[in-house]
């Protein structure tokens, strides 16, 4: 798999373009790029920047409706990641829930008529109705042609491939056993369809009498379906059941990729209902990656820049997702004394979307307690335990903290060849200690360095001289201050356009800028005066230019600053300018241009070429937050140039009264 890039900045329209290609991928093309974690980071990201988008609700589709209804329709099932998140999730039924493996197969639904015979099988298709595979489904020997009890029922399931039969597939250079399950369930030929040695999951049911979930899946066992591995468990033992599961993982003879917990009363599923697109009475609590278990044998603890250090487990070499691991992520000092982790313990691990392995939970507690440094294992000044986070109490004077300082500066403004390598030569030479020193080093100095010699140390000091001229949004970026990262770092300049202008920014001013908000304005504020000596001990020797205001053909010399305060989203498709100029002729008049409508948004500009009678998501957002109150206005792009030109003239010949430019 492909670990997916950055979400940072991305707009709607690239959300929903990414969800869509990889959503078929998977579904109809059955060869996914990226692992089931990242997709549903993407989708995740796309509900919050468009709740509303369209998406949302048809993905998870295996194909094109043909034609086979369901009787009740095949929803998805709503994901998390995390205790928290189900926690959240188990606060709102009563009574026990049942806990299920989350089979990686194919849906499909089976059809018995009154006498019990088996009339119909048929995939998920779209949710509402799928291919029918009747006479592919009957060569499966874990499905029953007639049921025990004569009974109209739709019993649904997953179709899968046992590993043990896999086995033979994958010597051949088979990926995995989903693939090859949804490519031989729908073969033409029925008995090559039963070649495969497909098996069933029966784990569903619509229309027996049953007062639980439970009482449903004993039913479907006494029919003749294989009895699934299931528990009721109650509300709050719904995590120890997710490690029971996980840790039977590895043994089991198929795949799964999570843990379904549903409510188990079923009056209680019918009183929460059901969303477009999920169930609210179920959720599917999946595995970041493949699992496995291995031994601690110790802890080793890093520095970050931010002063932060964090612990990482070395354990035994195990096998995850194809690669060896023998470290692993054990995120902060809480989750060590949450988990009462010691030497020697069994750990469970997980590499999260395929790629960062996880200490998820003990299996099995070792010998000696972990313990938690009292010293920085950087610089040895006493440690501060902040909640769940251990801090260095002397960041400024820590090696650690200062080299991840100095390897950020020369990240950011892209100054090739300063490697962690020389780096800690350099700091240890003392010949750097702050993003300043990049500027005076002389290749004399360099030279001495292990494996630097004249010509490599001629190449960093001109590669130095280079980075002498930085633009705004880089160098702010690089200063490292938190929350002040790529997308922030590039609406200040764009919005103030001048370091000066920045630096004299309150929490006030900043907060009122759409996209940043209260909290990430006080840390911008606090990091840039906190990195007050710094910046003008940079400036010496850095050139930081004023940003050029954004021009657009046309519109030339609107009034800079007329849009202030105000925020604008583009939709359709625009007659006059395209959308990226229309956005930068925003910035260059003081306002903000983004991609989700949201309660805060001032206006939207429909294009003016969409076609009559149409109404986008973006436009049904906007209409939704009016009628419950926001300020937001839907304008046309004929109206928004209106808007400019009265800018515009206003600028020519301000008024002399004190009148305020009335923009629509």
């Amino acid at each position: 798999m492909e670990p997916l890039p950055a979400l940072e900045g991305l707009g709607v329209d690239a959300l929903a373009a990414l969800v869509a290609k990889h959503d078929r991928l998977y579904w109809e093309r059955h060869a996914p790029e990226i692992s089931d974690y990242d997709y549903d980071r993407l989708v995740t990201a796309l509900r919050a920047a468009a709740p509303d988008h369209p998406l949302l609700t048809s993905m998870g589709a295996e194909a094109p409706a043909k034609g086979v209804r369901h009787v009740e329709p095949m929803l998805s099932l709503d994901k998390c990641y995390s205790d928290d998140e189900l926690a959240r999730w188990a606060a709102g039924f009563e009574g026990d829930a049942v806990m299920m493996p989350k089979f990686d197969g194919i849906a499909c639904a089976l059809r018995y008529d009154a006498d019990g015979a088996l009339v119909l099988a048929a995939t998920r298709g779209d949710g509402v109705a799928g291919d029918d595979i009747t006479a592919n489904v009957r060569e499966i020997a874990d499905v029953p042609h007639r049921l025990v009890s004569a009974k109209a029922v739709e019993v649904r399931g997953e179709v899968f491939m046992r590993l043990s039969v896999f086995a033979r597939y994958k010597a051949e250079g088979m990926a995995n056993p989903r693939n090859l399950a949804a490519g031989a369930v729908k073969q033409k030929d029925p008995k090559k369809s039963g070649a495969y040695g497909l098996s069933f999951a029966a784990y569903d049911l619509v229309g027996a009498d049953a007062d639980t979930h439970a009482a449903e899946l004993e039913w479907l066992a006494q029919q003749g379906f294989p009895r699934i591995d299931y528990e009721v468990v109650p509300r709050d033992g719904l995590r120890a059941a997710y490690e029971r599961m996980a840790q039977r993982r590895a043994s089991l003879d198929y795949e799964i990729d999570g843990v379904v917990f549903k409510t188990d009363r079923l009056d209680e599923q019918r009183r929460l209902g059901a969303t477009a697109h999920h169930p609210r009475f179920a959720i599917a609590y999946k595995f970041q990656g493949d699992s496995g278990t291995s031994t601690l044998r110790s802890v080793e603890w890093g520095v970050a820049r931010s002063g932060a250090i964090t612990p990482v487990a070395v354990v035994d070499p195990v096998q995850l997702s194809g690669v060896t691991v023998t470290r692993a992520s054990l995120h902060n000092a809480g989750f060590i004394e949450k988990l009462g982790l010691s030497l020697g313990a069994e750990v469970v691990m997980m590499r999260r979307g395929g790629v960062i392995p996880n200490v998820e939970f003990v299996a099995k507690a070792g010998t000696e307690p972990v313990s938690i440094p009292r010293t920085c294992p950087s610089c040895g000044a006493p440690t501060e335990q902040r909640e769940d986070f251990l801090f260095c109490s002397a960041p400024r004077a820590c090696r650690g903290v200062q080299l991840g300082v100095l390897a950020h500066w020369a990240s950011a403004t892209d100054m090739l060849g300063f490697g962690e390598a020389i780096l800690q030569q350099a700091w240890d030479a003392g010949l750097l200690r702050t993003p300043r020193d990049f500027y005076t080093l002389r290749a004399a100095d360099l030279a001495t360095l292990e494996r630097c010699g004249d010509k490599a140390a001629r190449k960093l000091v001109q590669e130095v001289d280079r980075k002498r001229t930085v633009d705004l949004a880089t160098f702010l970026r690089a200063l490292g201050v938190a929350e002040l990262g790529r997308s922030v770092a590039k609406l200040l300049a764009e919005r103030f356009r001048t370091l000066d202008a920045v630096l004299a920014l309150t929490e006030t001013d900043l907060a009122e800028v759409h996209g940043i908000g209260p909290a990430i304005a006080r840390s911008v504020v606090k990091g840039l005066a906190e990195s007050a000596q710094l910046i003008a001990d940079l400036r010496v020797h850095v050139a930081v230019p004023d940003e050029a205001p954004s021009t657009t053909e046309g519109v030339e010399g609107a009034a800079q600053g007329a849009f202030a305060g105000l925020s604008f989203v583009f939709t359709g498709k625009m007659a006059t300018l395209e959308r990226k100029p229309a956005e930068k002729l925003v910035a260059s008049m003081g306002g903000t241009a983004g991609e989700a409508v949201n309660k805060t948004l001032s206006y939207l500009v429909v294009g003016d070429l969409k076609k009559p009678g149409e109404q986008s998501t973006k436009e049904k957002a906007a209409a939704k937050l009016a009628a419950a109150g926001a300020p937001v206005k839907v304008i046309s792009e004929s109206e928004f140039l209106a808007m400019v030109e009265r800018a515009r003239a206003a600028a020519a010949a301000p008024p002399t009264d004190g009148a305020q430019l009335a923009l629509f």
